[in-house]
């Protein structure tokens, strides 16, 4: 069976390593970092809002895991926005504690020691930009490490002396989120009609143990121009759904039809759960995949992680049979994860629009 990695290994994305910042030592954006506007990217804006505006009108539905309509507020935050936020997950908060000191000491490091563990073309794992830079004319303001399966390899090479620490803390992380994908996708599901029976590869005996999943640590520095600065360009993510924990520090945004672009401002103890590419195909559209970016800040840096969730590698993602009728055809063709992948390194955004029938 094809592993995520593998299928990054046969897309490769040349990113220019050799050229990151030292964000900390810069007193002026760089022209290579100068958006002309906020809204520089290579979607379609709302034509009644500026590409670089926020509205407040609308917000992110924000849902307690332990109301008894959750199922029924998740199912419906899923068609209307693509995205939500989760408190009471039941998760503790020293396990984000845990994760955030990782990520912070890894982005501390010299950009020296840094590029030890630098992500190679061919590969997913590692320290770099983030994958989707090779698909804008300016650089964002931002750095990342990208970890697929183990994360023992590059973390050697970063701590010698003290990696096990941060080992642990990882592997637990992923486990933990993968169990909270897996019982998110399931509520989704139930809210839809279709149940684990009719979907057997998401079930509770194998979904958890042969499902992908990557993690990316994300930081955003502070920037010395941040109105002409982009975090992280607008994009969808290519996954079933992405479980995102965000610092105290706003950025996130996501675009909502008919009302242009909406801020995601933390929650304490929060997690951001946005639907991806796949689970909009599963769902034959019903599901959103929401475009989303980061804004960055000028006197505080930004932390997150997103934990990208999808199926097992080899499982072809179709329009569910429950959601196909004489009046809704199947609107995309089935394709696997890695297949998927593959299209959006070569049509980013529109790859989508390429999968459909």
């Amino acid at each position: 069976m094809p592993s995520l990695s593998e299928a990054f290994r046969e897309d490769p994305l040349h990113l220019h390593l050799n050229k990151l910042l030292d964000f900390n030592s810069i007193q002026e954006l760089p022209d290579s970092y100068a958006w002309t506007q906020i809204g520089e990217h290579h979607t379609t804006i709302n034509p009644n809002f500026p590409s670089n505006s926020c509205h407040g009108d609308e917000n992110v539905p924000i849902i307690n895991l332990n109301d008894p309509n959750a199922p029924k507020l998740i199912g419906n935050a899923c068609k209307t926005w693509g995205v939500f936020q989760l408190v009471n997950h039941g998760i503790p908060l020293s396990l984000f504690d845990d994760i955030e000191r990782t990520g912070m000491a890894l982005f501390s490091l010299s950009t020296h020691q840094k590029l030890k563990a630098a992500r190679t073309p061919e590969g997913m794992s590692g320290y770099g930009r983030a994958r989707i830079s090779s698909f804008f004319p300016k650089l964002m303001w931002s750095e990342c490490f990208t970890i697929v399966e183990s994360p023992l390899e590059h973390f050697i090479q970063l701590w010698p002396n003290d990696y096990t620490k941060h080992c642990d803390v990882v592997v637990e992380y992923e486990k933990v989120m993968k169990k909270l994908a897996q019982k998110l996708i399931w509520m989704v599901l139930t809210s839809i009609g279709i149940s684990k029976e009719e979907l057997k590869w998401a079930g509770p005996k194998d979904g958890p143990k042969e499902a992908c999943s990557a993690l990316h640590l994300n930081s955003y520095p502070s920037c010395p121009d941040p109105d002409r600065a982009m975090g992280l360009a607008p994009h969808t993510d290519s996954t079933l759904l992405t479980i995102l924990y965000q610092n105290d520090v706003s950025g996130l945004e996501v675009l909502k039809e008919g009302v242009g672009w909406v801020a995601v401002p933390p929650v304490p103890g929060g997690l951001v759960i946005n639907i991806g590419d796949l689970f909009h195909i599963l769902s034959n559209g019903s599901f959103p995949s929401v475009l989303h970016r980061v804004l960055v800040n000028r006197t505080r840096q930004r932390f997150s992680v997103a934990c990208l969730y999808g199926p097992p590698s080899n499982v072809q993602i179709r329009p569910h049979p429950k959601l196909i009728g004489p009046n809704r055809p199947a609107l995309y063709r089935p394709v696997t994860w890695n297949e998927y992948l593959a299209t959006k390194a070569k049509y980013f955004n529109k790859a989508l629009s390429s999968v459909q029938l």
